[in-house]
Parts: structure tokens; C-alpha cells; sequence
């Protein structure tokens, strides 16, 4: 039997299941004192014993650990071991918040919507407008609350376009205008004569008018890019559209342009 209430049987703990592999410690920055004492002799010794036993594990794992606290002010403070800050401490990779990566969002609003269509559980597209007032808010909760969002327009919004207007009340950030809705074009008063209809003939079988108009979509972006000698403002400009609508759209396609 385990050394706790409901343990019936000997269970591997995190460690000895990640032997071998990589063990990622969220939050590291909330580990009380005594768990750090632990979680130290672990990295040391590279050895640790289950709840209830004396017989020592050893441990082949590499320790990744995440935090969104200052740990050189928690020491300062007696709330982290300075001996586990510099054990942990030997590759250091600082990732700057999300109001400081604004460029980053219409990315990350794109991998979003892609995780949930990939889950099958709905899907929706902002404007450049909306993707644009994102990129001004500050983000207190950081990606998490930006992935709550995109669950919330998913919901609100099924299959959607979600523009400046639709966002929630804080998200509406002031300076942004709202992309203007395009105006249809009227006959002239008193024109006779049947509405042109273009030079394209809809083909006896039919065809897929989503998968038309991206292929259309794509060459017109490919060919303002071409015109503008692949500088992203000009090619915006000729398609009357805003830049980070244009890098949006880009990102949709795969174009690697420079500026």
C-alpha cells in the first residue's frame, strides 16, 4: 500500500515518470519554501525518494521551469532560495509581455483560431480594424487572456467576421476606426440595359465560391506586392486596405515579403 490516504499501490511520481525526458514546472516563482528545499536536493543529488520510502530514485530529467515573478526580488524578499534560483538559473530565456509584443498579435490570433478550428470547435475572423485595436490593449493576463477571447468570439460570432465594433467594450481601444463598410455600386438613374456581371461565366458544374475568391484573393495580393516592389504600405495602399489587414492576410497565405 501507498504512504497516503487513498494510495492502494506504489504510483510513480512526476519525476520518475519524466526520466529521461524534460519536466516543465509552471509557476515555479509560487513554490513554497519547503518544496523548494525538495525540488533542490532533486537538482543536486539528481535522486529523491517516494512519500513513505527510503529508498533512493535516480533522476535523469532536465528541469524546465516558468514564472511570471521577478525571482531575484523574491529573494530579496526571503520568498525564494537564492541556491535554486542559480541551479535553475542556467539558460535564462525572458519573454517580454504581451503589451510589449503588439506586433505579435495578429499572429497569435491566427495560431489561436487555428487550435480551435483544429479542436472543432468553431472558428471566426476579425478585421484588421479588430486586430488592430488587439494590438493596443495591454494585456494584463498576458496570452491567456488573449486565447479566452478568441474562445468568447468563437462563441459569440460562429463562423463570423468580427470587426472593431464587436469586440468587447475593453478591447475597444480608442484611435482605431472601424474598417468602413465597402458601398455597393448603383446604376445611374434612368440606365437601361442589363448589370455587367464581369468577364467570368459560373462553369456548368458549378464552382467553390470560397475557394474562388481565396485564389482570386491571392493573386491580387501577389500582384500589389509585385507592383509595390514587395513593399507591404504600397501594396495596402493599391488594395485600399489597412497594412495589418495586408500582414494578416499575408500570414493567411504564407507570403514572405520583405518591407
Amino acid at each position: 500500500k501507498g504512504a497516503f490516504t487513498g494510495a492502494l499501490t506504489a504510483r510513480q511520481g512526476r519525476f520518475e515518470i519524466a526520466d529521461g525526458g524534460t519536466i516543465f514546472l509552471d509557476e515555479i516563482g509560487d513554490m513554497p519554501l519547503p518544496m523548494q528545499v525538495k525540488l533542490l536536493r532533486v537538482l543536486q543529488e539528481r535522486t529523491f525518494e517516494r512519500v513513505g520510502s527510503n529508498k533512493s530514485i535516480s533522476a535523469n530529467v532536465r528541469v524546465v521551469a516558468a514564472t511570471h515573478r521577478n525571482l531575484e526580488d523574491a529573494i530579496r524578499e526571503g520568498k525564494f532560495r537564492e541556491d535554486l534560483y542559480y541551479r535553475l538559473n542556467v539558460f535564462p530565456i525572458e519573454l517580454p509581455p504581451l503589451r510589449e509584443r503588439g506586433e505579435d498579435i495578429p499572429l497569435l490570433v491566427s495560431e489561436l483560431i487555428t487550435r480551435l478550428e483544429r479542436e472543432n470547435r468553431g472558428s471566426v475572423r476579425l478585421t484588421g480594424a479588430a486586430v488592430d485595436s488587439l494590438s493596443r490593449y495591454p494585456w494584463p493576463g498576458n496570452v491567456r487572456e488573449l486565447a479566452n477571447l478568441m474562445e468568447r468570439l468563437v462563441i459569440m460570432f460562429p463562423q463570423g467576421v468580427v470587426d472593431y465594433r464587436d469586440l468587447p467594450a475593453k478591447f475597444q481601444i480608442e484611435g482605431v476606426e472601424p474598417e468602413p463598410m465597402p458601398t455597393p455600386r448603383v446604376r445611374e438613374e434612368g440606365a437601361t440595359g442589363p448589370m455587367p456581371t464581369g468577364a467570368v461565366a459560373l462553369p456548368p458544374e458549378g464552382l467553390d465560391l470560397k475557394e474562388y475568391l481565396a485564389d482570386l484573393e491571392l493573386k491580387l495580393i501577389l500582384a500589389a506586392l509585385d507592383a509595390s516592389d514587395g513593399v507591404v504600405a504600397r501594396a495596402a495602399e493599391r488594395l485600399c486596405m489597412r497594412r495589418t489587414t495586408l500582414v494578416e492576410k499575408m500570414r493567411k497565405y504564407g507570403i514572405n515579403r520583405g518591407e
